[in-house]
């Protein structure tokens, strides 16, 4: 294990997360806040069926790579596949040395688990739960409806809709 190794991860400390810059939020979270605010859901949400440490190693890792693509969203015209092999390539390349670490970020990706769909599902409620912190910063309810759209687990949609019935009428 080298320092560089070590230090590589950190900027998710400081790279903000993009789509809350496009609506104008002015301090917005960072990427390691956010992968913070997931592993907080999975503490309190995780269903006993579910493996709450892969859970957690999930919600901590599922970004990593975007220290080294950025935080892409779909206003940024990368399609999904592109957005994919960018992140692959960056996790490989990150974590080649940690075949374990590797593995967590590509289930994940792959969402063909219960613990990475579960995961999934709280990606979109803490993006949800944040949109109501900005919502007197900013009109944040198609982050809401977006979170809804790719939601499944229905205790997450079920919190989703609380989150939306929050929001500010539009």
């Amino acid at each position: 294990m080298t320092l560089d190794r070590l230090l590589d991860g950190l900027p998710l400390k400081h790279l903000p997360r993009a789509g809350w810059i496009r609506v104008g939020i002015v301090t917005p979270e960072s990427v390691a806040s956010h992968s913070w605010g997931m592993a907080w859901l999975v503490m309190r949400l995780c269903p006993v069926q579910l493996d709450r440490g892969r859970c957690l190693a999930l919600a901590v890792m599922h970004d990593l790579p975007e220290v080294r693509v950025g935080d892409l969203t779909p206003h940024d015209g990368v399609s999904k596949t592109e957005k994919h092999a960018r992140e692959a390539a960056a996790a490989s390349d990150m974590l080649s040395d940690r075949p374990d670490l590797l593995d967590l970020v590509r289930e994940y990706a792959a969402q063909q688990t219960p613990e990475s769909r579960f995961v999934r599902d709280l990606d979109k409620l803490d993006m949800a739960l944040q949109a109501i912190v900005y919502s007197s910063q900013a009109h944040t309810r198609e982050f809401v409806e977006s979170a809804w759209k790719g939601a499944h687990n229905p205790m997450v949609r079920a919190l989703i809709a609380e989150a939306m019935a929050r929001l500010p009428s539009p």
